[in-house]
């Protein structure tokens, strides 16, 4: 598998403020199809028992999935 071909990418760099907040970027927000008010659901993968990565997802896709769909893709990563 290329990198062109890899299901994972670094979309963007984000800050934590003090306040615990971080911002999705504008044009990522677009891309996605994200607004004001949006649910997003924040699943945790853990690799030697540390979590290593978080992923977002659309709430309105989960669907009771979220192992089925993210599970193929962190094997792959990790």
């Amino acid at each position: 598998m290329t990198d062109e071909e890899s299901a994972c990418r670094l979309e963007a760099l984000v800050a934590v403020d003090e306040r615990g907040q971080m911002v999705l970027p504008k044009d990522l927000r677009e891309r996605l199809g994200i607004g004001p008010g949006e649910k997003l659901a924040i699943s945790s993968c853990e690799c030697d028992g540390e979590v290593c990565c978080l992923v977002l997802m659309r709430a309105d896709r989960l669907n009771g999935m979220v192992r089925g769909v993210l599970g193929p893709v962190m094997r792959e990563v990790l």
